[in-house]
């Protein structure tokens, strides 16, 4: 009998076992190539922002994360990725972001990175449309974060103010329910409580098989945007002239404005705001506040990350385009307080790299669309973000304030 049942069962219990082996051993970590990696750091593929494999590989070469959200998609001739690679720059951009990407989202999909960016450089660019009264929304959050940097987190949490205040906020966006064992590590650090010996345990076991996963599923992600790149590259003068290059941004960005009054592209405007569409959104931003906002909490757990890996940042904060303000009827002065108080965060806590250019939106085709940097303003970004990247940098000194953790703080308007 035992023979028999061995004959029917066995081979279903190897099979389970030989699996259960893939999942928990270690699997080796391949090279990517020169050209994948191309691809890769410009892909803004989930794959990429949530993973581990490529964003190691890419920073042990010249790449430097560029973080943000939707703009980053935005990839004209004058786009970083496009000039670093047209003029062999000394850095590439690692481009970390997509619409729906937040200051929660980037926070954890960094947790393996960090041992990598200790002492390094990065750019973020932060939109202020982050800062709404919602802040993150749930399903964008499960879209794109990743429970290999989540377990990565939780087995190195600890219990002062940050950590707890990241768990009660990655509880309340859902996703971590999925796995029983993060959701109850998550309550044991909102309540200042260590993990358990068994959680600890279960969490290094999952940890593993997401590895795992990882290094099998990034290999099968294909990116089309090099050749968005390779494009803009063919466009681009010879050489790195600043003359030349601003002459030519207004060349394109006057030829792709042509359909409409609002210094829009054109294949923006015929594709999502033409006709009633345009109609519907007269005024339909009155309402608009970017200064109340959990955002700011969470932004501040980036700038806590940020300064415990003695990183040097350039934050950038674009416009939006003022043609577009003025006919949705969003308030130019809140919106203006909204940017000083995000500013105000920055500087009290020793974050002195900003270019601010929340006030350039009426400026000719410095916009691509109604909120997202276009030609003449990615020539902008590029005149701070090139020194930045390419000369010496003075080594940063911050003090970090638990106070911008606060529903004060979130619920603050107006500062100095």
């Amino acid at each position: 009998m035992k023979k028999r049942l061995w004959q029917i069962f066995g081979p279903v219990v190897l099979a389970a076992l030989i699996v259960l082996g893939l999942l928990l051993a270690p699997l080796p970590n391949q090279k990517l190539s020169v050209q994948r990696l191309h691809a890769d750091a410009v892909s803004l593929s989930p794959t990429v922002l949530g993973g581990q494999r490529i964003k190691h590989q890419a920073l042990a070469k010249n790449y430097v994360p560029f973080y943000g959200s939707s703009e980053l998609a935005r990839m004209d001739p004058f786009h970083p990725s496009v000039l670093a690679a047209k003029y062999h720059r000394s850095y590439q951009p690692l481009l970390l972001g997509d619409p729906g990407t937040q200051s929660l989202v980037h926070f954890v999909d960094e947790q393996t990175m960090m041992p990598q960016l200790h002492g390094k450089r990065a750019v973020f660019i932060v939109s202020m449309q982050w800062f709404t009264k919602q802040g993150q929304i749930p399903a964008a959050f499960d879209q794109y974060y990743s429970p290999l940097q989540l377990a990565t987190w939780l087995l190195k949490a600890g219990r002062g103010e940050a950590d707890r205040y990241a768990a009660r906020r990655l509880l309340a966006m859902g996703a971590p329910a999925k796995s029983i064992v993060m959701r109850d590590a998550l309550y044991r650090i909102a309540a200042g409580q260590r993990l358990t010996k068994p959680q600890r345990v279960g969490l290094q076991a999952e940890l593993q098989a997401l590895k795992n996963e990882d290094n099998l599923f990034s290999t099968l992600s294909i990116s089309p945007r090099w050749h968005e790149i390779e494009r803009g590259m063919r466009q681009l003068p010879a050489t790195d002239d600043p003359a030349a290059l601003s002459t030519l941004a207004t060349q394109i960005g006057k030829a792709r404005t042509t359909s409409n009054n609002l210094g829009i592209d054109n294949d923006f405007f015929n594709k999502r705001l033409k006709g009633k569409r345009l109609k519907q959104l007269a005024g339909s931003q009155r309402g608009f506040d970017y200064r109340v906002s959990p955002e700011y909490g969470d932004f501040q757990l980036l700038l806590q990350q940020f300064a415990k890996a003695n990183m040097n940042v350039q934050f950038i904060i674009p416009p939006i385009n003022q043609k577009w303000a003025r006919y949705t009827g969003l308030s130019m002065p809140e919106y203006e307080e909204a940017v000083g108080k995000l500013k105000y965060q920055l500087a009290e806590q020793g974050f002195d790299k900003v270019l601010d250019l929340s006030r350039k939106g009426s400026l000719p085709y410095f916009m691509q669309d109604t909120i997202h940097l276009g030609w003449q303003g990615w020539l902008a970004v590029d005149h701070v973000v090139k020194p930045f990247l390419t000369t010496p940098q003075l080594a940063p000194h911050y003090q970090l304030n638990d106070y911008f953790y606060t529903k004060s703080w979130a619920q603050t308007k107006t500062v100095g």
